[in-house]
């Protein structure tokens, strides 16, 4: 499941902190900041979707994620891929490689870690 853009810039937020009261989440924003009702609204529709939890702190929450970003962003990116390359990684890492202005220190870095990725599933 996608966040809507303002629950995933929160999320962004609550995966830096890794678990926060809503002053810690509302001090990460610039400024203009959200309205603290604003943000409670986010954290409920984001606990009731079963991506945040929280541990009842005297009269405050303290917010926690329960999924992981790389999980996220991993299912975010394979939905990407298969929705607009066909399914294929190899389109996917053409169009990344040749439409990003990636210098070739970047690139040199993308082979490394492919060749390793290699490596370690022929082990």
């Amino acid at each position: 499941m996608q966040l809507p853009r303002a629950e995933e810039e929160l999320m962004q937020h609550l995966w830096k902190l890794e678990e926060a009261f809503m002053r810690d989440l509302l001090e990460e924003y610039p400024e203009p900041k959200p309205a603290p009702s604003t943000i409670a609204t986010l954290l409920k529709r984001m606990t009731d979707k079963g991506f945040v939890d929280y541990e009842q702190k005297g009269r405050s929450r303290q917010y926690y994620p329960l999924v992981k970003k790389s999980d996220y962003f991993s299912k975010h990116v394979n939905g990407l891929i298969k929705k607009f390359f066909n399914n294929s990684a190899a389109q996917f890492a053409s169009f990344f490689t040749s439409e990003t202005e990636l210098s070739e220190e970047e690139l040199k870095e993308l082979k490394a870690i492919v060749e390793d990725e290699i490596e370690g599933k022929n082990q």
